[in-house]
């Protein structure tokens, strides 16, 4: 028994992207369309896990290329292997820092320092959230 289709309006629904998006995406090689319903595009329901992680991806900063060749990659792949890897090793930094944030928002959110941006503790938080030392050229 054949899957339903889904149109390009219930896949803009269901993945909370605009229609324009899908047909960015499609252009670009990272979905495919199953076909056409009179003018309107219609695609299989596992598109809705492709736009999820490229949505994902995309909210992690992955520029549309970089998901692209990550759609397509083979194990044999071993330059996407290092570049997923310096990219991780990028996340895992920029989760450090978001981490850190978090935490000194909290503090701000509950400290009585007058005013809260010369509290040390806010302070000493805040200069741990700058952005990471550029290493050697």
């Amino acid at each position: 028994m054949d899957t339903p289709l889904l149109d390009i309006a219930e896949v803009a629904q269901r993945s909370g992207l605009a229609p324009s998006a899908l047909r960015f995406y499609e252009k670009k090689g990272l979905i495919a369309s199953a076909g056409r319903n009179g003018l309107r595009r219609t695609y299989r329901p596992d598109v809705l896990d492709h736009l999820a992680l490229i949505t994902c991806a995309r909210s992690a900063g992955f520029s549309v290329a970089e998901i692209g060749r990550f759609l397509v990659a083979r194990p044999s792949d071993a330059s996407l292997h290092v570049r997923m890897a310096a990219k991780a090793r990028d996340l895992d930094e920029q989760l450090g820092r978001l981490t850190r944030l978090r935490d000194s928002l909290r503090h701000a959110a509950v400290c009585d320092h007058e005013p809260i941006v010369d509290c040390p503790e806010f302070k000493r938080a805040v200069g741990n959230v700058s952005a990471p030392a550029i290493g050697p050229a």
